[in-house]
């Protein structure tokens, strides 16, 4: 693996082998580029920040995509994650808050050859509605509570993971996942420490 990556929470070989193609050190800034291998998390402007390799690395394995998978991402960010995600499938949706950061992550994965995933600026709470159902959803800024958008938004058997906490507290990472009886079982896996949605 790449830098000082160690990924001992991931088995899938589509997470390992997209984690190895993407080439992280095009998502941080130019003065940050010699840190793009380290496992942490970097900011990457308005607030913001790449998370770590690691978690990335996780919270992709947790969906359980294969290539045929149609995914929302909230928070688009640098375009780091919608990347790894592509590298999986070419059904990738992705939804950033600040107009700035869309447009540059959209930019970028076109020029990184992911042309074909389809970034728009919008409050991510709101989800994607007119692409909906998605197989898998992933949210990569902490909410307060799991917006009920996306979860209706969430196909039959689908899994949505989500930092939950409140921005100065606790954080956790929860996973969601639809059962045959359209209900939603919880399973809280790792304190973690992200950005707010906005």
């Amino acid at each position: 693996m790449k830098g000082r990556w160690r990924f001992d929470e991931v088995s899938d070989p589509l997470v390992l082998a997209a984690m190895e193609a993407v080439p992280r050190e095009e998502f941080v800034p130019g003065n940050l580029r010699a840190a793009a291998h380290d496992d942490r998390a970097l900011p990457i402007g308005s607030g913001q920040t790449i998370s770590q390799p690691a978690v990335v690395a996780y919270m992709t394995g947790q969906l359980r995509l294969s290539p045929t998978s149609r995914v929302l991402e909230i928070g688009t960010g640098s375009g780091y994650q919608a990347a790894v995600l592509a590298e999986i499938t070419r059904n990738v949706y992705s939804v950033e808050r600040i107009a700035g950061l869309a447009r540059t992550a959209a930019a970028r994965l076109a020029r990184l050859g992911y042309d074909y995933v389809q970034v728009r600026e919008g409050d991510g709470a709101l989800g994607w509605s007119e692409e909906a159902p998605f197989d898998a959803i992933i949210v990569t800024a902490a909410a307060a509570a799991i917006p009920p958008a996306l979860l209706a938004q969430l196909g039959p058997d689908g899994r949505l993971i989500l930092p939950l906490g409140e921005p100065d507290g606790p954080q956790v990472l929860v996973l969601l996942e639809r059962n045959p009886a359209g209900e939603f079982d919880r399973r809280d896996l790792w304190p973690v420490r992200f950005v707010p949605l906005l």
